[in-house]
């Protein structure tokens, strides 16, 4: 049950914040919003306020904004000339329309690791050892997990950084580490190894704890770690199409999984999952396959530069052999989770 209510917790807040970010700028540039989903299927809920329909939907993978004038129904005709429609704006004001969903994830996750970084804490490197690393100069000078690191050649330290930018200076140079166990401060004689990078290294790692940020601090971490993941991920994925990386992609079945995995762990590590996941559904909307947001832009672009639009049968033609895509890659993806999660190897 509860990996449930957390599945649908997340995906959720993120399809929420997608189709917020598409509605928000769409108002904002005088578009008539005819309906806002949450879901698809049959409509649980509904209301409808200044001509706009709010609805929840039973199947909750998903949701749309329905803008006058993105597509051509006959319930619009009514509004051919309407200044209000989709596709009387510019292309400038219809690109921020679109692009404006997948940013809003990028905003989502960084909201969220702002709150993680407020109320749990942003994770630190502290001077104590967590752990020692085998094959090292640490494991055989007598360190030991738990001790906390004081000084390096009787300067004293400032914090983990200092620490790491001393022992890396001096491979192969023997150096004086002062550490405090039990109460006691105790001296240790070490010589750093050459790592393959040319620096020294004694082969321990810091014990990571969790200090609370201010406002302003969060916000700032939230939106830079956002930017750090997404670069990460950039390359991640650069690095599987070049085959650099084995390529390994999660579908339904596996996000549901962890999330669930991330419920039991506790609500912050939930919301850390879930920043995750909206970094990758902008990404992945930002994608040019047809049927995504970034297709749509790219068709925006060349009615900028030829100065018409595709024709829209086409266009939908193309959107929809891009969905089918989609559909297939999703049935591909699910069966390799399912392999992947509940066959024995």
């Amino acid at each position: 049950m509860i990996t449930f209510i957390a599945t649908i917790f997340v995906f959720g807040l993120l399809i929420f914040f997608h189709e917020l970010g598409h509605y928000t700028v769409a108002r904002l540039v005088g578009i008539r919003i005819l309906e806002f989903s949450l879901g698809f299927g049959p409509k649980i809920y509904g209301v409808t306020k200044e001509k706009t329909m709010y609805n929840l939907r039973a199947v909750p993978l998903g949701g749309f904004v329905r803008m006058a004038g993105m597509d051509q129904s006959e319930e619009e005709e009514e509004l051919e000339e309407e200044k209000r429609r989709f596709d009387k704006k510019t292309v400038g004001q219809r690109a921020a329309v679109i692009l404006a969903g997948p940013l809003m994830n990028f905003v989502l996750a960084a909201l969220l690791l702002a709150f993680v970084f407020g109320f749990q804490g942003a994770p630190v490197a502290s001077t104590v050892i967590g752990e020692i690393l085998p094959d090292y100069p640490a494991q055989t000078s007598g360190l030991m997990v738990g001790d906390k690191l004081l000084a390096v050649n009787d300067q004293r330290l400032d914090g983990w950084d200092s620490f790491s930018a001393m022992v890396s200076s001096k491979p192969q140079e023997e150096i004086t580490v002062t550490i405090e166990r039990d109460g006691v401060e105790k001296k240790f004689f070490i010589e750093p190894k050459l790592d393959v990078d040319g620096t020294g290294k004694i082969g321990v790692s810091p014990e990571t704890v969790f200090q609370k940020q201010g406002v302003l601090s969060s916000l700032s971490m939230g939106f830079s770690w956002t930017g750090r993941i997404t670069v990460l991920s950039v390359n991640y994925i650069t690095k599987m199409i070049t085959r650099q990386e084995d390529v390994d992609i999660g579908g339904p079945v596996r996000i549901v999984d962890e999330i669930g995995k991330a419920a039991n762990v506790g609500f912050f590590y939930l919301l850390q999952i879930a920043a995750f996941l909206s970094i990758n559904l902008g990404m992945i909307n930002l994608f040019p396959i047809p049927a995504l947001d970034g297709s749509r832009v790219l068709f925006l672009a060349w009615e900028k530069v030829y100065g018409r639009p595709v024709d829209p049968l086409k266009e939908n033609y193309i959107h929809l052999a891009g969905f089918a895509f989609l559909i297939l890659l999703m049935v591909a993806v699910t069966y390799n989770d399912i392999i992947h999660l509940f066959v024995p190897k």
